[in-house]
């Protein structure tokens, strides 16, 4: 019992003092916002915590401008015509599919609907019923039930199991109307995760991904939580999955960047041992992730996902110039990992944006210093 009390007693000390150890260490002295020496992110042109967009991870201009069309005026229209015109193969639709989806869910969440209104997402419910062979509806619907089962229930509850089996029906309907189209195969890679499909039902469902589009950057990211320790594997088949996938990636593929996002999936609760994010998983995670920004293809829809996370491992390594040029570069959008899984993603972001920019002015940069 008294080792247990001195275990408590560590993690909390841990929890309260590693934030304070990481600015000490890296010469960062804390001064209060509106400070005269305070850093200021603003000097850098960066966007204020409350204009930050949470939907997306970079900038989809098109997206944004039907998402606003078709919340409020409530016409599916414009987002049917979107997805028809955007590549069945290509991330931009996975992408685009995830965002409406989310979009509709969150409407729902805010308005949940009773006798004197209609509930939030009701466009998705008429586009569905006046459109049932649309193809993107379809796969909006499909995403749409995972998320809800995911976000509005437990897993491993008859009501997750309810609402993950409507979904896999839902993406059988999607993948009959688009033949070649690996969306419905990859919004099924969530379900089989929550329905704990065996290795060999995964692997089949990978392998008709695989057909569709081998290198989608996007479709590895939903495999690998299948694989990693939480869920159905362990840290040594996410890392192998990770690096045969970084290993065999085309040039100009954003692949080469998997094992960082497979690192982050089992970063350790607390961080008790000092040189964790100089070690030499970390540090050739984040040098494959580097070059795999550096040698991306030029608007490849995932790139914003990937610098989000190289944002994350560079401050925790105090890395603060490569830091900064993340920054330049996903700064306005806040909807990737890793702050999609905080309470408050506009905050957390913000909160590391801060400590790049005091660890790069403590160490003598400044807006005038840093490439555009």
């Amino acid at each position: 019992m008294e080792i247990l009390w001195v275990l408590i007693a560590v993690v909390m000390l841990g929890a309260v003092i590693g934030p304070m150890m990481l600015r000490r260490r890296s010469g960062i002295r804390l001064a209060h916002p509106g400070a005269p020496d305070a850093a200021d992110p603003a000097n850098y042109g960066f966007a204020r915590q409350e204009e930050l967009d949470v939907r997306m991870p970079g900038p989809d201009q098109d997206l944004e401008d039907v998402l606003d069309v078709v919340q409020r005026g409530q016409d599916w229209r414009a987002a049917s015509q979107l997805l028809a015109g955007t590549d069945i193969r290509g991330e931009e639709r996975w992408q685009r599919v995830q965002a409406f989806a989310g979009a509709a869910s969150l409407e729902l969440r805010q308005r949940p609907g009773g006798v004197s209104e209609s509930p939030g997402g009701q466009w998705l419910r008429v586009w569905r019923a006046e459109a049932p062979k649309d193809a993107g509806g379809a796969a909006v619907h499909a995403e749409f039930l995972v998320q809800q089962a995911w976000r509005t229930s437990t897993p491993g509850t008859d009501e997750f199991r309810i609402i993950l089996e409507e979904a896999r029906t839902a993406c059988g309907e999607a993948a009959l109307l688009s033949p070649g189209d690996p969306v419905p195969y990859i919004i099924e890679l969530s379900i089989a995760r929550g329905l704990a499909y065996s290795r060999e039902e995964f692997e089949q469902l990978w392998l008709k991904i695989l057909d569709r589009a081998p290198a989608h950057m996007g479709a590895h990211l939903a495999a690998l939580h299948y694989w990693c320790e939480k869920w159905l594997g362990s840290r040594e088949v996410a890392y192998s999955f990770a690096e045969a996938a970084a290993a065999r990636a085309p040039q100009g593929s954003l692949l080469a960047a998997l094992p960082l996002f497979a690192v982050y999936e089992h970063l350790p609760e607390i961080t008790l041992v000092r040189g964790f994010y100089e070690s030499e998983v970390v540090r050739n995670a984040i040098e494959g992730a580097l070059y795999a920004v550096h040698t991306a293809r030029p608007g490849d829809p995932m790139l914003a996902h990937v610098r989000h996370l190289l944002l994350f491992f560079l401050v925790r390594s105090e890395r603060w110039g490569e830091a900064m040029n993340q920054l330049v570069h996903v700064d306005g959008h806040v909807g990737a990992l890793p702050w999609t899984v905080a309470e408050d993603p506009a905050a957390d972001y913000a909160v590391y944006r801060a400590l790049a920019v005091a660890g790069y002015e403590a160490n003598g940069g400044s807006p005038a210093t840093l490439p555009q």
